[in-house]
């Protein structure tokens, strides 16, 4: 792939905002928008705008099309079927949906749910609130030396207790890959469900949830070249019928009267209210740009770029490079001694180069590795090796600063 060219059809990175060549080394939190989806996005208000579902006329009956059709694409890019894909706002929606409609459903007292201490907050917190809500008891895997999940370590953690594992694909912070697929086997082996945070894989990787053989997998639209507030869940068809509604209202249901409602089937089940098509238009737009790209082009484009710079940051004097110096995804965490993330962070912003700075909503993964915060760099499609270049250049240029500044 030719991720110059490509560079090309995001309108942000061509342009000199602010009077400068922006590096952008921040899609672990959102990726920039190409051309393509900002067009369907607008092109949707413009052309096709309706309350879906709702209206018999032409221009109803065009904008339902389009999001079912928008369904079908990002169903078969993830490898399930329309009705198992469940359009919400994001991961961590989908994860909190998941936590309230099938946790509460089926968590009690002396029951478990499995996790890890490398968790995103939104596949932390949740079940947190889970468990405090059914009696059921929060606990954690054991973390690698690299702060890796294992299926070892998976294994010596479940119990006959165990009904959830719910795990992340890819840290957005070590940019450490945990193997979904025979960690599925165990979980599956002592009769629980395996939950599967795939903000990180589902834009940089081909992720099938059939090989990978989840119950359950939460994505978002805006770190895959997507507009922000849309992305999906994945729930096995054989799963939702035993699981209520999340959010109640409009559309949904199927008959309401005075005292009690009936709901319709999945996906509508857990779409209550005016859903925001528009959004999964440009997101079926993403899908198809990153599948014209290829994803498993994309994913060793974002792997070499993420080795390249943690190998060329850890030979900088007295910067600290997290996560393992082998395989790893495009997400590369570090520190420079004595220096806070956040003056780091602004120090590279003078540079052009736009890194995260912070304990990037992984509190317990900083515990883990003895620090408050790291700033942190994210590569994807349109980053280049010249990227990696001004990101040293930057560092470089702020040990120095800031070691004239202490002298």
């Amino acid at each position: 792939m030719n991720a110059r060219a490509l560079k090309e059809a995001f309108p942000l990175l061509r342009t000199k905002e602010m009077g400068r060549d922006i590096v952008y080394l921040d899609s672990a939190a959102t990726s920039q928008k190409p051309d393509v989806v900002i067009d369907a996005l607008a092109g949707f208000y413009a052309h096709d705008n309706a309350n879906i579902y709702r209206g018999v006329y032409e221009l109803g009956a065009r904008a339902t099309a389009l999001y079912e059709g928008a369904r079908e694409t990002v169903a078969a890019f993830i490898g399930c079927r329309p009705e198992e894909l469940v359009f919400t706002r994001g991961t961590t929606e989908s994860v909190n949906l998941i936590a309230w409609a099938w946790g509460r459903a089926n968590l009690k007292e002396g029951d478990e749910v499995l996790t890890s201490p490398s968790e995103h907050h939104s596949n932390l917190v949740p079940w947190q609130e889970a468990c405090r809500a059914t009696g059921a008891q929060l606990r954690f895997v054991e973390l690698g030396p690299e702060g890796e999940v294992t299926v070892e370590a998976v294994r010596a953690a479940l119990t006959p207790q165990t009904k959830l594992v719910a795990l992340a694909h890819a840290s957005n912070v070590l940019g450490t890959l945990a193997p979904i697929g025979e960690i599925a086997g165990a979980v599956h082996g002592m009769g629980a469900l395996l939950l599967v945070d795939a903000a990180q894989s589902v834009p940089h990787m081909p992720v099938d949830v059939r090989d990978l053989d989840c119950d359950f997998l939460a994505f978002s639209g805006h770190k895959m070249l997507g507009p922000m507030g849309i992305g999906g869940l994945y729930i096995r068809e054989a799963l939702i019928e035993g699981m209520p509604p999340f959010h109640t209202g409009g559309e949904m249901i199927r008959h309401v009267d005075l005292e009690a409602s009936t709901f319709k089937d999945a996906p509508q089940r857990f779409e209550a209210g005016t859903p925001n098509a528009a959004g999964a238009v440009a997101l079926a737009a993403a899908v198809r740009f990153l599948s014209s790209v290829g994803m498993d082009e994309i994913f060793a484009h974002d792997c070499a770029l993420g080795a390249l710079a943690a190998r060329r940051l850890r030979e900088i004097p007295d910067v600290s490079v997290y996560g393992p110096e082998g395989r790893r995804t495009g997400v590369v965490a570090f520190n420079l001694d004595g220096i806070h993330p956040h003056d780091l962070a602004t120090a590279l912003d003078q540079h052009g180069v736009c890194v995260r700075a912070g304990h990037h909503c992984c509190q317990p993964l900083m515990h883990e590795l003895g620090v408050a915060s790291t700033a942190r760099a994210s590569f994807y499609l349109y980053n280049t090796e010249d990227d990696v270049d001004r990101l040293v250049e930057g560092v470089v240029a702020a040990r120095e600063f800031f070691g004239r500044v202490v002298r």
